[in-house]
């Protein structure tokens, strides 16, 4: 048999490709390196406006020449950093030695020195780590998961007044809406967006174990605190001066534990969804030119929340182990962080196609509502819990002398279909008072939804 030519061994890199793409930009090997690029040439800009060690500010074209090793990072650059590293055994080395080289090419070699000044590579991939993943979350996975918090919202909105059988345990239960079932994921979903949100992506640029030393040896009358917070915080993340050789990782732990809860809510929602289609409850929307089952031509499969649920389940694994790897680093430092951090792109991945096959599934059912109405006009029993509530409130106010409405009601309809003339028949044989009488009798499983449309404009 002969080897098939080189192919993508991870999914993400083939059939799914359209869906992660932009993600590379961020998350991928060459994105991690231009952040680098851009680290280092960040950090020689920011000690030549210090005037340190006899260089002198550089002038705007020389600022904006440099500038380019980063904005105009390409596949030559990707192409140089990896036969370089063949040599350096070392990705964050390669990059230094990039940096040099573009300087030598520029004219500006009498700076070289001050390229990776005093720098451990953590310094340069904490800040690198923290800028990708930022930018990739605020540019990719956010508008993403919004675009599907979005779509859901319209949902719940267009379906708020649409009567619907609750079923608890997954049993017949009080009625509900249809939109404010969805509604629920909406507000669950807004809930943690805004915690996302609130990340606090966070970077160290304290030398070897995070003392400054090499800092202070070269140039003891700095303020070499307040140098490099002014650093990073430029670079638009915040600054954690208290480490060891690494940045400690934390802000990471919170946000992949957050975005493996997102992950944990929208897979309820595949779920729930995905079980209201096998009912019946919502329709799914024929595509021209697809193909359910290769045998069987009338079936519509909800492949759209099978494959979300899926690949969720792929990311929530992925997420916990980086959260549960990345929070304890050995003494001042060891390198587990640094095989798994490369996975930060795969979780991301996976959640992506999730959210591309959520939003593409919501726009592709509509709602069966004689399917909802028939359903609760078979469940007429529903109502005992309004009955049996209306019957105590009557004896409390003295107008009633029944002694346990509970029971009363238990026996008529525990493990029964009860029809409208039964319970009609019901009511009107009850010791309640006349209003409340009628107020029962003209309840039907299709109006006693409570605030179910109402509470909708909550999210």
């Amino acid at each position: 048999m002969t080897s098939l030519p080189p192919q993508p061994l991870s999914p993400l890199d083939g059939r799914y490709r359209p869906a992660v793409a932009e993600l590379a930009d961020y998350l991928s090997e060459a994105g991690l390196n231009r952040a680098r690029v851009e680290v280092e040439v960040e950090w020689l800009i920011a000690l030549t406006d210090a005037a340190l060690f006899g260089s002198k500010p550089l002038g705007d074209t020389d600022k904006a020449r440099l500038r380019t090793l980063y904005t105009e990072f390409g596949q030559a650059e990707i192409d140089w950093l990896a036969e370089r590293e063949k040599i350096t055994r070392h990705d964050v080395k390669a990059v230094e030695y990039l940096v040099r080289d573009r300087l030598e090419q520029m004219g500006l070699s009498a700076i070289a020195e001050l390229t990776h000044f005093a720098c451990t590579s953590e310094d340069i991939n904490s800040t690198s780590y923290a800028l990708t993943v930022q930018r990739a979350v605020a540019r990719v996975w956010l508008p993403k998961l919004n675009a599907v918090t979005a779509k859901l919202k319209a949902l719940a909105l267009a379906h708020r007044d649409a009567p619907m059988l609750a079923h608890t345990h997954g049993q017949p239960a009080t009625p509900t809406t249809m939109g404010k079932e969805l509604g629920v994921f909406v507000w669950r979903l807004q809930r943690v967006i805004r915690q996302i949100e609130a990340t606090d992506y966070l970077a160290k640029f304290s030398g070897a174990t995070g003392t400054w030393g090499a800092h202070l040896s070269a140039e003891p009358d700095t303020d070499w605190l307040a140098l490099t917070r002014s650093f990073i915080e430029g670079l638009g993340i915040g600054f954690n001066p208290m480490t060891t050789q690494i940045e400690s990782h934390d802000w990471q732990v919170e946000l992949y534990d957050r975005v493996r809860h997102t992950g944990g809510v929208l897979h309820n929602l595949a779920t729930d969804v995905w079980t209201y289609i096998s009912m019946g409850y919502f329709a799914q929307i024929p595509v021209a030119g697809a193909t359910g089952s290769s045998t069987m031509p009338h079936k519509i499969n909800p492949i759209r929340f099978e494959n979300a649920e899926a690949n969720l389940e792929i990311a929530g694994g992925l997420f916990a182990t980086l959260a549960q790897t990345l929070v304890t680093s050995r003494l001042q430092r060891d390198l587990t962080d640094s095989t798994t951090q490369r996975n930060i792109g795969v979780a991301f991945g996976h959640s992506m196609v999730a959210l591309d096959n959520l939003e593409r599934g919501l726009g592709e059912i509509s709602l069966a509502a004689d399917v909802l109405a028939a359903d609760l006009d078979g469940n007429w029993e529903v109502l005992a819990e309004a009955i049996q509530t209306v019957v105590r409130a009557e004896i409390a106010a003295g107008r009633s002398k029944i002694t346990d409405p509970y029971a009363l009601l238990k026996d008529l309809t525990r493990g029964r279909r009860v029809g409208a003339p039964e319970l009609a028949e019901f009511v009107r044989s009850l010791d309640i008072g006349d209003v409340a009488k009628a107020r029962l009798l003209a309840l039907t499983p299709a109006t006693y939804t409570g605030l179910a449309s109402q509470i909708v404009d909550l999210v």
